[in-house]
């Protein structure tokens, strides 16, 4: 029930504010991949690519990216348990919730910059579904990299 609200509470916050911003024309923060990092360890993997598809869907039908986001969010969900485990240590148990303050600042950062990376890189070359204007498709990759991590951090931080 808590991932359903939060669910909507992202993708109206994407859709209605985050989706209009265009630092530089390039990048953009897609705070809505912040869920994806909060799945506990224990979450089943199902549940982990259910509710990263339907929190995609809901943004790609506010934004007009027919199966873009959702497409992206279902791969960076596949892949969460598997980095997470990379961070992780053999006693944390199956409740293990990731957050700068469950697991630091440096691990945090890297945990969520891998994930900020691989959605920024698929979404952006979906999205592009070219490499004719590479550097624009860099600029947006990096950009909302770096801008997304910044949101992402000073959320998380204030979080708890």
């Amino acid at each position: 029930m808590v991932y359903f609200f939060l669910i909507i509470l992202f993708t109206l916050l994407q859709a209605l504010l985050l989706g209009r911003i265009h630092i530089f024309g390039v990048a953009t923060p897609l705070l809505y991949v912040y869920l994806v990092l909060l799945f506990p360890r224990g979450f089943s993997k199902w549940q982990h690519l259910v509710w990263a598809f339907v929190m995609g869907l809901a943004v790609d039908m506010f934004e007009s990216t027919p199966g873009l986001a959702a497409s992206t969010m279902t791969l960076t969900a596949f892949v969460q348990p598997h980095v997470l485990e990379l961070f992780l240590k053999k006693e944390d148990g199956p409740e293990f919730a990731p957050s700068i303050a469950t697991m630091g600042w440096t691990k945090y950062f890297a945990y969520a910059l891998i994930l900020v990376s691989l959605y920024c890189f698929v979404f952006f070359t979906l999205e592009a579904f070219s490499m004719v204007y590479w550097s624009g498709w860099l600029l947006g990759v990096v950009g909302s990299i770096v801008l997304t991590m910044v949101i992402i951090l000073i959320v998380d931080s204030v979080r708890k």
